[in-house]
């Protein structure tokens, strides 16, 4: 509302009689009316603090960014209590932001939902000569905060830089396997060389040279397969599909690791819904992705402990739902970020590129992947496939859906990679 309009108002008071009077406040309330609507309709969280912090309006966008309850500004809530550890006592102090400045802010909320938000602090100098300084309808400073969800801006950014990572790990690997491959190729020669000529060496000796030979030998192609999965693992490979049964594959994986979980004192608990379909899965890589996390789960329970594998069919989405999990460590909320992240890893000995292959693999077929952990107490990721690859989904307005990351393909023993949780 204009000053103006309240000076006309002010001036004409005496003259207006009940009609003028009943008109002048139908307009200031159908100009309030539009205002709250418009305010209450923007993305944008908007709160007006004043100058001992108290909140004295907030539209809905706020409280649903950082869980400002309706009845904040007629208490007088604090805004510390939504926002803290911002510094409040720096931003209100005698050091606030002059009527000129801004103050720009970027944070990490957990509740209600997680997400990232930036904010601004514009100072709000409300006060006027008509006003009085002790007017309890607002004190002569106070603060505006525009509070924005930058969570799918910095998921885009991060997408970015992951794919640029990918990108370069696949130029590195290349170069890394050619300049490796021909010397090791030219050894391998030369050992078979060696291996043919101590048929003329006499037999006393020949025995013992002919297995230091061969370790040789056997070195050099273990070397060979090293190149040849990590080279897998980091160029994408389109998925060759074939109906399968997904119960079959984690039946081969579980046999494939049978004697490590026995060793490990590991119990399987194992529930598979009878009613899964069979799909089509390039079954080679669905069990290099099922493969990882079954040693992830190992990994977590280095005494023993329980290994949970769910399978569900979704019938009223058309998805199977695969879910393993594990009574281990747990993830630290710290490294969730960054699971799928190449190259990262928590272990000493890890690569960082286990999860990376299992979220490409997923995203490939046309799923998703999700991982709930709790420190102490164990980790479950789910799998979600759709029993048809899909080819086209409607994306919500400003999402815009990140590359797959990781693959590899083959006997899970070949291309098995320690992951980083």
């Amino acid at each position: 509302m204009k000053s103006a309009f309240w000076d006309k108002l002010i001036q004409r008071l005496d003259r207006l009689d009940p009609g003028n009077l009943q008109t002048f406040v139908e307009r200031l309330a159908r100009e309030r009316g539009f205002l709250e609507t418009l305010f209450q309709s923007i993305q944008e969280g908007i709160v007006v603090v004043d100058g001992v912090g108290a909140i004295r309006y907030s539209n809905r966008a706020a409280q649903d960014l950082v869980g400002i309850v309706p009845e904040a500004a007629q208490n007088g809530h604090p805004i510390e209590r939504y926002l803290p550890d911002v510094g409040w006592s720096d931003i209100l102090g005698p050091e606030r932001p002059s009527s000129a400045g801004v103050l720009a802010r970027e944070l990490e909320v957990f509740y209600p939902r997680h997400r990232f938000l930036s904010f601004y602090v514009l100072p709000m100098d409300v006060a006027s000569p008509n006003l009085d300084e002790a007017s309890e309808v607002l004190p002569p400073m106070a603060l505006a905060l525009i509070i924005r969800d930058v969570t799918d801006m910095r998921r885009q950014t991060e997408d970015a830089i992951q794919r640029e990572s990918l990108s370069a790990l696949t130029l590195l690997s290349a170069g890394v396997a050619h300049e490796l491959g021909n010397p090791l190729n030219s050894l391998n020669i030369h050992l078979q060389l060696m291996r043919r000529e101590l048929a003329d060496v006499p037999q006393p000796n020949r025995a013992d040279l002919e297995d230091l030979v061969q370790v040789a030998i056997d070195n050099v192609r273990r070397l060979d397969q090293i190149i040849s999965r990590f080279l897998k693992a980091v160029r994408p490979t389109a998925p060759q599909l074939q109906e399968s049964h997904i119960a079959v594959i984690i039946g081969e994986v579980l046999e494939f690791l049978s004697r490590e979980l026995h060793d490990r004192g590991i119990v399987i608990e194992q529930a598979i819904d009878p009613e899964v379909p069979r799909m089509m899965l390039d079954s080679d890589q669905i069990k290099q992705a099922l493969f990882n996390l079954v040693r992830n789960a190992l990994q977590a329970m280095p005494h023993g402990g329980r290994l949970g594998i769910r399978l569900q069919w979704d019938e009223a989405r058309s998805r199977v739902v695969l879910g393993i999990s594990d009574n281990g460590t747990g993830i630290p909320k710290d490294h969730m970020s960054r699971l799928f992240d190449p190259y990262w890893t928590s272990k000493p000995e890890g690569t960082g590129l286990g999860l990376m292959i299992v979220h490409r693999i997923v995203t490939e077929h046309g799923g998703e992947i999700e991982v709930h952990s709790v420190e102490g107490q164990g980790t479950e990721f789910r799998i979600f496939l759709p029993t048809q690859i899909v080819r086209m989904r409607m994306l919500k307005s400003g999402v815009r859906e990140s590359n797959g990351l990781g693959n590899s393909e083959g006997n899970p023993s070949e291309g098995a990679l320690d992951d980083q949780s």
